[in-house]
Formats: structure tokens, sequence, C-alpha cells
């Protein structure tokens, strides 16, 4: 396992802070669709010694979710990015059927340890949903679960010839909340069954999933997470090393030591299942000194959590070595 960061804002002193801290591989956002604005990122993130592996977050894919008139479209502005990150030697293109874009929360301000700031879900005051991200789609006419297989499979049959071509390995995150309906739209993406659909559509290397511990571990199956890493671990291309207390209807997000799954045995399972691909911390607590402004991705957060994934690492090599 490569252990990566999404830098945000993407700057130089970050780079460098990657780097300093023994990250390998960057995480970057949607570049847009010009082949040179990829390059200059990946040539950015290469001065500083790292390899930019992951595009995810902000990609536009609403249209061919719902299947609306523009889905073709956007499908070809899917295809054209996978060929471009296939020119750039990127492997891995991170992506969601979240009918609402992102992911939703009730608070963004929760508190944790010494008073860090986390984000919550609480289904009892469905009121306050909001996006974290800011973008909150919400369509006047939902659409329903079978026409979002439908569309999902329409999708799949067009794009995993051309990453198959390009060498990239998609990545589909799950829902977030992990749960079948929210504010009246239904969501197809957020049980270890519906990953085995996903990825039996189109039986591909290049048809993968996200490994996302934190919206697996907030199901209100609340599942074993390192044995669903070990079931599922034929489709992993990438990984999101995050906790949660509670499950739905309820949870907040954590630190990577306070929250519920043995992190230890997860990573252990990766390990054993023979995963290889790059895990990110993801939604890491605000800390002191940090506005908040970007709940879940500011970069000290992610400094220590690089730090307590690579002990576990180092640990475990040590151990079975």
């Amino acid at each position: 396992m490569d252990t990566a960061l999404l830098v945000t804002p993407f700057s130089d002193e970050n780079l460098q802070l990657a780097a300093q801290v023994g990250t390998t591989d960057v995480v970057s956002i949607f570049p847009g669709l010009e082949l040179d604005s990829l390059l200059k990122i990946r040539n950015k993130v290469k001065s500083f010694g790292l390899k930019l592996s992951v595009i995810e977050r902000y990609v536009p894919t609403l249209d061919f979710i719902h299947g609306t008139g523009q889905r073709d479209q956007q499908i070809e502005d899917f295809k054209t990015l996978i060929r471009n990150l296939g020119e750039a030697e990127v492997p891995v293109l991170c992506y969601s059927w979240m009918p609402d874009d992102d992911w939703q929360r009730t608070s963004l301000e929760a508190r944790e340890r010494g008073g860090a700031l986390v984000t919550e879900f609480d289904m009892r005051d469905p009121d306050t949903v909001q996006s974290v991200t800011g973008f909150d789609f919400q369509s006047g006419n939902p659409t329903s679960a079978a026409t979002l297989w439908d569309n999902l499979e329409y999708f799949l049959n067009e794009v995993i010839p051309v990453a198959e071509d390009a060498g990239v390995k998609l990545a589909m995150h799950p829902d977030d909340p992990p749960i079948a309906m929210l504010r009246g739209q239904e969501r197809i993406l957020s049980t270890p069954e519906a990953f085995e659909r996903l990825v039996s559509i189109v039986d591909s290397p290049s048809n993968g999933i996200c490994f996302c511990q934190g919206s697996f571990a907030s199901h209100a199956n609340e599942y074993d997470i390192p044995s669903l890493i070990k079931r599922l671990a034929p489709y992993i291309t990438f990984a999101h090393f995050r906790d949660v207390v509670g499950a739905v209807p309820h949870f907040t997000e954590a630190f990577h030591d306070t929250g519920k799954t043995d992190m230890a045995a997860s990573m252990k399972a990766y390990l054993d299942s023979g995963v290889d691909c790059p895990i990110r911390p993801d939604h890491v607590p605000t800390l002191v000194g940090e506005r908040n402004e970007f709940p879940g991705y500011h970069m000290l957060g992610r400094l220590w959590a690089v730090g307590y994934m690579r002990g576990i690492i180092d640990t475990l090599k040590t151990v079975e070595g």
C-alpha cells in the first residue's frame, strides 16, 4: 500500500509537507478536461519527489447519474478525462454515484478530542442535512433506484473499454451517508452486495471500487471492516482510511485512534489480501489554528494521520517479517 495525501490547497508548502512526512503518492481534485492542466499538476508533484496517482472530487457526474439530456456529452467528457490520465500516467480515477453529488452531513462542527472539529450526521434532524462541499444538487423529479442502476450499466459499458485502453482503473466511492433514501432521493451504492453487483456489470480490472472505511463503518449494518476488506479485496483500486463513532441513524467522524474500527486489523487485511493501491487518510478532524473552511480536508489532521498509518504499516511488516 502506498500512503497518499489529497493535497488541498494545492500549494508548494503542502506538497513539501507531504514529502517531509513520508507520503509517496498525491491525490488531486478534478483538473478540467485539458491535458496540459493535468500535466502541469503531475509535473509539479514530481518536482517534490512524489507521484500523482489519483484524481478525485468535483468530477462532473450528475448528468449521467440521472440520465439527463446531457448524459452522452458528459460521458464523452469523462472518457476524455480517462484518456488524459492514461497519457499522463495517472493510474486511478475515483468517482461516485451519489445523486446529490457529494457527501452530506447535519453538522460540520461536532467536537472530538481536545475540541477538534469533525462532521456529524443525525437522521433525527433531517432539515439540517447539507453538502459538506457546498454543492447540493436536489432534483425536483427524483430518479428511482432502478433507473440509477440502468444508468450505471449504460455508463460502465461506455467507459470501461476506454479505461482499459488507457491503463486507468476506476474507483467507485460508496454513498455517504450510507443510506438507501435521502431527502426523497433513492441511493444505490452503500452495501457490499451493491458493490459486488457493480463490478459484475462489466468484469474488468478497470471497474474497481474505492474502499472508504468510514462509509462502510457508518452503515446501519455496522460491518466488520477487516472482514469486508478481505471480501472486496479483488476489486479495491483505491482506499480511504478513516473511522467513525456510531452508525446510521447517528454517527460522527473520529480521529483514527478514537473510532470504533480496529484500524491495525484493517491495514493488515489490505496487506494480507494483496491489495496494492494508494491509500489516504480521509475526513480528518480540523485542528486548532485551522479555520474549518473545508471540513475534513485541512492539512494538520492529515499529517497526524499519515504518521499513524505509517506506524501501523511498519509495525505489521516488522512483526510478519
